[in-house]
């Protein structure tokens, strides 16, 4: 079957993320996560620490142990991981193989005398921008679909027999694991500290990406008053909105409630004329972490990614 243009395109597009996140990833792994010795959970966790023990190159152990992973939950939870997971897997390890060779394993930052051994004051600043840079990278590896392999596949066959734990709390037990092997390794109490502020920038960082950074407002307002509120938000805002039917809870009447989307910058203009126009009114403001659809971004986009 001959793919369209808009097709082509939007397959061009989803590759270029993938191995653009995967980019990312390997700089944070290799000049930030690895010369600090943290194990921030996930496959290359366990490469960073058989790195630093037997010397193993971190590309070429993480492939080690993805493909084999990739493998067993191909046989277990059947073919769900697609050419998108695969190419992930495969260049993530490229990329780092590549930063291996040409940037080596110095810390960023080291004490005189003692190339190997991070600054102490600036251990907490380069977890933190490895953190950063790890969560951008899998940010954009997520929002294609793709996944990250590696433990999340052992998640995934955990959770198909213990079906009363969610798949997120399973992966922050195999993560911890993985940390704690981390601290057993190199009898240092710091590393699985900094590992766990690791994991967690990542995630808060990651989902950022994957929702977008507009973080648009869901606002409700109930007024006596809600035409002339109505028309201020389509004349002032150039926003739409929607009526719910409501029922007060002391005297049973009946209200109409608006409900409407707007940006941050807005949310002070609404603020104002709705005080403006009804002193009474009662108003929830709720974060909306993204908005689709006409006005905002494309659901169409959105979905097809």
């Amino acid at each position: 079957m001959k793919l369209t243009k808009e097709k082509r395109n939007e397959i061009i597009k989803t590759y270029s993320l993938i191995i653009l996140g995967t980019f990312i990833m390997s700089i944070g792994f290799v000049v930030f996560i690895s010369p600090l010795k943290l194990a921030p959970g996930g496959v290359y966790g366990i490469a960073i620490i058989l790195h630093h023990l037997f010397n193993f190159p971190i590309g070429l152990s993480g492939i080690c142990l993805d493909l084999p992973l990739l493998l067993i939950g191909t046989l277990w939870l059947g073919p769900k991981f697609g050419a998108k997971t695969l190419v992930g897997i495969i260049s993530l390890p490229a990329f780092i193989s590549l930063w291996e060779k040409v940037y080596g394993y110095e810390p960023l930052i080291s004490l005189p005398g003692q190339p190997m051994i991070p600054d102490p004051s600036a251990t907490f600043i380069l977890a933190l921008f490895g953190g950063v840079i790890i969560g951008v990278g899998l940010g954009l590896i997520f929002k294609t679909r793709a996944t990250s392999g590696g433990t999340d596949i052992i998640a995934m066959i955990l959770g198909k027999y213990v079906k009363h734990i969610p798949l997120g709390v399973l992966l922050i037990f195999v993560d911890s694991s993985i940390v704690l092997i981390a601290l057993a390794a190199f009898k240092d109490w710091t590393i699985p500290l900094y590992s766990w502020l690791v994991i967690y920038v990542t995630g808060i960082v990651m989902d950022k990406v994957i929702a977008g950074f507009h973080g648009n407002k869901a606002v409700l307002i109930i007024s006596d008053k809600y035409e002339d509120i109505r028309q201020r938000i389509l004349d002032e805002l150039e926003r739409g909105g929607t009526y719910l039917k409501g029922e007060g809870m002391y005297n049973h009447s009946e209200k109409k409630i608006i409900f409407t989307s707007i940006s941050r910058k807005q949310l002070p203009v609404l603020i104002h004329f709705v005080h403006e126009i009804d002193a009474n009114a009662f108003v929830t403001i709720l974060d909306a972490s993204e908005t689709l659809g006409d006005g905002f971004n494309s659901l169409r986009e959105k979905a097809l990614r």
